[in-house]
This record gives C-alpha cells, structure tokens and sequence, in this order.
C-alpha cells in the first residue's frame, strides 16, 4: 500500500462493497456477448444488456454529481415530442456508433469516480431533489441516501439484465 492509499472501514467500506458487487453482476450479464446480443431485445420489454449499462452510467453520473454538487436541474415541464421520445429510447440502447466494450469503459471511468466520492464526501451533507412531477417539493437527500440509491439502481437493473441475457442464451449471473 502506497502513503496515497487509505484502508477503509464501516461505513464507507460497507457502500463501495456493496455498490461493487451489484456493479459486477451488472458487467456479468454482459460477459462474451457480441455487441449485436448485448443490443438484442429478448423480452417483451425495449431493454437490452447494453442500454441498461448505459442508463445505469449516466444515472450513477448524474447522482454522483447531485453528490458532489446538490442541487440539479429541475423537471417540471417535458414536452413528450417525438423527439424527446427518440431521444429517451436511444438511452436504453446502444446506437450508431456505440459498442459494448465503449459502453462498459464509460461505466468503469463513472464508477471509480463515484467510488473516490464515497471515499471522500461528507455522507451526512443533505441536499434538496430538483423539482419534478414525481417529487414533492421540500425533500432532501444526505449524500448517504444518494450511494444507497444509486446501488438499489444497479442492483435493480442487474436483475432485469440478468433476465435478458438468460433468454439470449441461458447465461445466468448466479445459479
């Protein structure tokens, strides 16, 4: 261990193990698919093995900035065009130019940063959640309450890639 390094434990050491486990199951899902399988919509539902590392990425981004900064931009009036409708889908799933292996370093670059602010920010800091229509006004979230989130998001998804992936060719994560 280097002077930089630090052990870490309780707390924090329990949020980076956690959040790394369900990050692994996450990858898992996608170990030895093509980037055509890992695009490929097995179920009834749009989601595939990519796009879900995706959405999980720029959640974990996103939350990990409210984090860091509080606050965050406020969504209280969306216009469903058929733009903004294209526009969410193309986050669920890997488009032109997108690969899996791009996708899963992007979420390998996002996670170790999340991970050295789990290190690092003060858990207890408490900020209040933007404005939207799903969100009462006056509620806030310590920085604590935003890692357990943000773990119950990739844990939540792992399982739903983990479904996909076993109807794409019977690989589960555990089992």
């Amino acid at each position: 261990m280097t002077t930089n390094e630090q052990t870490l434990t309780g707390e924090r050491a329990d949020l980076l193990d956690f959040l790394g486990k369900h990050r692994y199951f996450l990858r898992h899902t996608a170990q030895g698919l093509t980037d055509e399988q890992a695009n490929t919509r097995s179920t009834v539902s749009a989601l595939t093995v990519g796009g879900l590392i995706k959405h999980v990425t720029a959640v974990e981004q996103n939350w990990a900035d409210f984090a860091r900064n509080g606050g965050g931009e406020d969504v209280t009036e969306v216009e469903f065009t058929p733009e903004f409708v294209a526009a969410w889908e193309d986050k669920f799933r890997l488009v032109e130019g997108e690969t899996l292996a791009g996708v899963l370093a992007e979420y390998e670059r996002i996670a170790a940063e999340t991970d050295e602010l789990v290190k690092t920010l003060d858990l207890d800091a408490s900020y209040e959640l933007p404005a939207a229509p799903w969100q009462p006004p006056g509620v806030f979230w310590t920085v604590r309450r935003v890692f357990m989130h943000i773990t119950a998001e990739t844990a939540q998804h792992a399982g739903h890639a983990d479904i996909i992936r076993e109807t794409i060719d019977g690989q589960k994560s555990m089992g």
